[in-house]
């Protein structure tokens, strides 16, 4: 991998200074530091899936299980312009032996992928690292039968919760791999970045989670809010709830209108907690409740919280803008601005705002995201940058889809 870094620092040398009249207003908000990798990122030759950019020596070869969902589908696009990783194997196990364009004929023009295959086909012993996106329960096996050289961003919930007894409780089943999920590291990457660059299986977090705890946890660390009486109002895109044929996803049955689910019971709620009770460093339960929105895509949680003694709405923003000044993806507005679920749309991107509540004490906090990118798919790649040792923006500086 020090291919990969030498190259990336050569490209960077080269072009940082005919690409900064080129920059959107959010690209010329990024740190000079983190503009760096950037710039190497963005002018690596990526035409298609498959194609050895230039500015490596060496290919990741990626396999992506359960390719034929929108997750799986979602990785295989952005992978178009990822010049390290090359797609080497896809699975889908209702769609083998389909072209991938046959599934998904938007992706027609990402050449160089191979047909869908089962998962128990695949030759491992030419696979660097597996992107799984199968649901919940199916994974565990699977990945606890792989070969330990692969390394593995897995995209289902099986090993985001650290208690598997929790896991059996909310998920409705023993947990069949509790060795494995010993070694899983937590992958929400600006707050677990360290971590996940020496792991070989991260456990990607959930849409809804990466929503919440992305404003919540540095508050909590820092005692600028208080751990009780958190409420949480999230509103997802039909994506979200995957691409098997359900009724209640039928377009009769969704558009025109919208319908809370989940209530009280939302799988991501432990998920939730469990990230906000070790930044608190106590237990913290919130009340969470999403809403199914007739659109494609996009992601909001609408936060309402109570200030900690002391502390103001502008000290939210403020350690919050502190905290991810750095950052890439993840941006706080400044006072007064309204993120948009479409500002986001089809980018790795949070949004933030910070806002006072009419009632004395209290913040409310609106962040948005993608959630089949930086929910998903987007954070998913930004993890295995990392475990690769590449730039965690490559592939990925994509911005969003307007109007």
């Amino acid at each position: 991998m020090n291919a990969l870094k030498g190259a990336a620092q050569h490209n960077v040398a080269r072009t940082d200074k005919a690409f900064s009249s080129l920059r959107s207003p959010v690209q010329r908000a990024i740190p000079k530091r983190a503009r760096l990798t950037c710039n190497a990122a963005i002018t690596a030759p990526a035409p298609t899936v498959g194609t050895n950019g230039a500015a490596s020596t060496e290919q990741v070869r990626i396999a992506v299980l359960g390719a034929s969902g929108y997750t799986g589908e979602e990785v295989v696009r952005l992978l178009a312009l990822h010049p390290n990783f090359s797609v080497a194997a896809l699975t889908g196990e209702s769609q083998a032996g389909k072209e991938f364009s046959e599934v998904f004929p938007h992706l027609v023009t990402a050449t160089n992928v191979p047909r869908l295959t089962k998962v128990g086909d695949v030759d491992w012993s030419n696979i660097d690292a597996a992107f799984c996106c199968l649901p919940h329960a199916t994974t565990q096996e699977i990945l606890n039968s792989l070969p330990k050289h692969i390394k593995v961003v897995d995209l289902s919930a099986d090993f985001r919760l650290k208690d598997i007894k929790l896991y059996a409780e909310w998920y409705g089943g023993e947990h069949r791999a509790p060795e494995l999920q010993k070694e899983a590291v937590y992958g929400l990457t600006e707050l677990h970045r360290e971590e996940v660059k020496k792991a070989r299986l991260v456990a990607n977090p959930g849409c809804y989670p990466t929503s919440v705890q992305l404003p919540l946890c540095p508050l909590l660390e820092a005692g600028l809010i208080e751990k009780e009486d958190i409420i949480i109002d999230a509103k997802s895109g039909v994506s979200g709830a995957g691409r098997s044929a359900k009724q209640n996803l039928l377009y009769t049955e969704i558009a025109e209108g919208i319908n809370c689910y989940g209530v009280g019971s939302h799988r991501h709620m432990p998920e939730i907690e469990q990230g906000l009770s070790e930044s608190a460093g106590s237990t913290v339960r919130v009340s969470f409740t999403p809403t199914l929105m007739p659109m494609s895509r996009g992601m909001q949680s609408t936060i309402y919280v109570k200030l900690a003694n002391g502390a103001s709405v502008d000290d939210l923003r403020s350690h919050l803008q502190q905290r991810y000044k750095e950052e890439t993806f993840v941006h706080v507005m400044n006072k007064g601005g309204i993120p948009h679920t479409r500002h986001v749309r089809g980018s790795n991107y949070n949004l933030i705002s910070v806002f006072p509540d009419r009632l004395s004490g209290r913040a409310i906090i609106i962040s948005v995201i993608d959630n089949l990118v930086k929910g998903a798919s987007g954070q998913a790649i930004q993890n295995m940058n990392l475990v690769m040792g590449i730039p965690e923006e490559t592939g990925l500086l994509q911005q969003a889809m307007f109007p």
